[in-house]
């Protein structure tokens, strides 16, 4: 039973007050006055409780007793069997001498509102390619630039960074093993495109999963004759998706799905800068630790064949090999920095 935040009444409440006009002889406008409700819905609970004792005191429905107008269900079966016949709703409703609306009604009730809803449905094939690096999912999302903290997150909206431009992200899965590695460029040309590209063969590549196959939509980016002469350098086979089937490419989209909901809604930007600093660390989380429901839990850089019972060894070797990278690029700056004094003196002597 859904009683309204502000009722008076509810059933234990209608039996107390139905006894105490009955037992206590409380005429009918104290039991109003007391209950907070009128006299007249004093009378009318007293009334159904004389009549039909206290079942009578729960909620009842507000639909009618009789809807003498309402069609029968002979007539409403005649109208799905129609329907399946292929009819539209306005032959059935001429046929059959009912309006418009009442077919349209009964035809949404039984889900054939549209002649389509009469198709077979179509079943979901599910693949998944045997070794990590045969095929690679490609594809991209526009995203809207950040100036500044959007009504997403403050509810107003007013605060919207009108004109501030477009970012593309850019995005390739591993069929096999779901592998994820992205990028944001300024726009979906096939410069990016074929940038994007070289960067994802490489990082596979690192991971010991060389891509052999590759599978885009029909965007103009991946049309382009720059694309395939890319494709053709590191001897990838470029597939492209049937026209208006998504779901061909569907882990490239379930991956989107995941990352704005993640990652970029699922934190408060101040920036774009913000939100490509945070892609970074996301991607790492996605790749390493967060587990994938389509691959039995597991982390995607577990189904790599190199780290399938040593995950851990692989990941500190890949962070080993971070963390050397950014120390010589300190010894060189540092190198650079003490060689400036020498420099500015040799400088001043020469002067």
């Amino acid at each position: 039973m859904n009683i309204h935040k502000n009722a008076r009444l509810t059933f234990i409440r209608r039996v107390e007050m139905v006894e105490d006009v009955i037992k206590s002889g409380l005429p009918a406008s104290q039991a109003a006055q007391l209950y907070g409700v009128s006299a007249a819905t004093v009378r009318k609970w007293l009334g159904r409780f004389l009549a039909e004792e206290r079942a009578a005191l729960a909620d009842r429905s507000s639909r009618p007793v009789r809807s003498p107008r309402a069609i029968d269900g002979a007539k409403a079966l005649t109208i799905v069997e129609l329907r399946r016949k292929r009819m539209t709703q306005a032959r059935i409703a001429e046929y059959l001498s009912l309006s418009k609306a009442t077919v349209s009604r009964v035809l949404a009730r039984a889900g054939l509102a549209r002649l389509s809803d009469l198709e077979p449905a179509e079943p979901v094939q599910r693949y998944e390619h045997e070794r990590p690096g045969d095929l690679i999912h490609i594809d991209t999302k526009k995203l809207g630039r950040i100036e500044k903290t959007g009504h997403r997150a403050t509810g107003d909206r007013r605060d919207r960074s009108r004109g501030a431009g477009w970012e593309v992200l850019f995005v390739a899965v591993d069929d096999h093993a779901r592998i994820a590695y992205t990028e944001l460029y300024p726009d979906e040309s096939q410069e990016n495109a074929c940038r994007f590209l070289a960067n994802a063969h490489a990082y596979y590549s690192s991971l010991g999963a060389r891509p052999k196959e590759l599978l885009t939509d029909n965007g103009s980016a991946f049309r382009a004759k720059s694309f395939s002469r890319v494709c053709a350098a590191l001897e990838l086979k470029h597939r492209y998706t049937r026209p208006y089937r998504p779901q061909t490419n569907g882990k490239a989209e379930r991956f989107i799905q995941s990352a704005l909901r993640e990652w970029a809604y699922g934190f408060v930007y101040k920036s774009s800068d913000e939100r490509t600093d945070m892609l970074r660390q996301w991607s790492h989380h996605y790749n390493w630790h967060r587990p994938h429901q389509g691959i039995g839990g597991k982390a995607p850089m577990s189904r790599l064949s190199t780290s399938r019972n040593n995950l851990l060894q692989l990941h500190m070797a890949r962070t080993t090999a971070t963390l050397r990278a950014c120390r010589r690029c300190w010894l060189e700056s540092r190198r650079k920095c003490l060689a400036l004094p020498s420099r500015l003196a040799g400088a001043s002597r020469i002067r």
